[in-house]
């Protein structure tokens, strides 16, 4: 084998996209030794993300003071490559920063502005934004009002929305934001497909693993309403059932709405920001993953974002995975040609977990093995 790539997602809770990546790098060479690795760490839009772009493209790290999901001074991290910037929206949003006092109506996006601000005033021309992880369902109104957009009451007051007040809004003039990103492209990375409001929106589908309960949904929901009815009304957009439109607290329909936004899936945007099609043209084998391979992974995934790649080009696409659904086998109609889990033998998630690092290099090492004797192995 003379070249392979490893592209894999993180196994959440468990083992990071490099990690991963490390494990690779050490594996591969023993087995193989003139074999050219290429390693891409990546993620889906959430925690990590920053990270994975600082390893996959050189980046540099850039740590910023900005506004929390609750108000309070964070120190974030976003990362910058020439005219490239790349920030996660987790970082100054996210649910973690929260803590216990995590609530969806008082959250707000911000801070997450003040890093795409911060990124644009020192230089970035080309902006990622991962949507995922976050605290907030202000609909990306905070992260607007950081970027210059003024949302005014029926009194004509300017104020920056969250959750809770949503419905307060009676004008929204962009000309402020228009004017800062009038040569800057935003991507939002987005691997859901969730509308705006209703049963599959948002508040109903997110809101609850941030702290509300049943009524404040119903509320957080009807303030999603409205927001999607000023928006058309004064910027003269649908982006309610926009795929993605519901991520990240309605980030999604926002970064449309106010950023002027590009909504793709998280894995397209790192492929094509790595040159991934160039690097995959020599490669004998792609080795991906993540934590579950299941229905959900051929839905615009990483695997299924992947195989989209080698597919055409007759590359054997492996998928090493810490568990295998039943519904999996969709994988292998979009070309990933095998899929093993690292768990070796049965046991809880509690009990296998700490194990997942030295289970996943046994059983890279067991492909690799494989791979090898065929190779080796006479024609007849």
């Amino acid at each position: 084998m003379r070249k392979c790539i490893v592209v894999s997602d993180s196994f959440k809770g468990t083992l990071s996209s490099r990690e991963i990546c490390a494990i690779a790098r050490e594996v591969i060479p023993s087995v193989f030794p003139a074999c050219e690795v290429v390693t891409v760490p990546v993620a889906d839009g959430g925690e990590g993300t920053v990270d994975c772009f600082v390893d996959a493209i050189g980046a540099e790290a850039v740590t910023v003071t900005v506004r929390g999901p609750l108000g309070d001074p964070v120190e974030a991290v976003y990362a910058r490559k020439g005219p490239l910037a790349v920030v996660e929206m987790a970082a100054a949003a996210g649910l973690p920063l929260a803590g216990r006092q995590a609530d969806p109506e008082l959250a707000t996006t911000y801070g997450v502005g003040e890093l795409i601000r911060h990124a644009v005033e020192h230089g970035a021309r080309e902006v990622i934004l991962g949507l995922g992880g976050s605290a907030t369902n202000d609909g990306g109104c905070g992260c607007a009002a950081a970027l210059g957009t003024r949302f005014m009451d029926s009194q004509g007051q300017s104020f920056v929305p969250a959750g809770a007040s949503l419905s307060r809004i009676h004008r929204i003039d962009t000309a402020g934001t228009e004017t800062l990103l009038k040569h800057v492209h935003i991507t939002a990375m987005c691997d859901i497909d969730n509308p705006l409001f209703g049963p599959a929106g948002a508040a109903y589908v997110f809101a609850p693993q941030k702290g509300a309960d049943p009524l404040m949904v119903d509320r957080l929901d009807g303030g999603l309403r409205m927001l999607d009815r000023a928006i058309r009304k004064d910027l003269s957009l649908c982006v309610a059932e926009l795929p993605g439109a519901g991520a990240a607290g309605g980030m999604g329909a926002g970064c449309v709405a106010f950023l002027g936004a590009e909504l793709k899936p998280g894995i397209t945007t790192v492929l094509d920001t790595v040159g991934f099609d160039a690097l995959v043209e020599e490669a004998d084998l792609v080795i991906t993953g993540e934590g579950r391979i299941d229905s959900q992974s051929v839905r615009g995934k990483v695997i299924s974002g992947i195989a989209e790649r080698t597919k055409p080009r007759g590359i054997p696409l492996v998928a090493i995975v810490g568990a295998i659904d039943e519904s999996a086998a969709q994988a292998y109609d979009l070309g990933v040609t095998a899929m093993f889990s690292i768990n070796r033998k049965a046991m809880g998630f509690a009990e296998s977990a700490p194990l997942s690092a030295a289970n996943y290099r046994r059983t890279l090492e067991d492909i690799l093995r494989l791979v090898c004797a065929v190779s080796a192995a006479p024609t007849h």
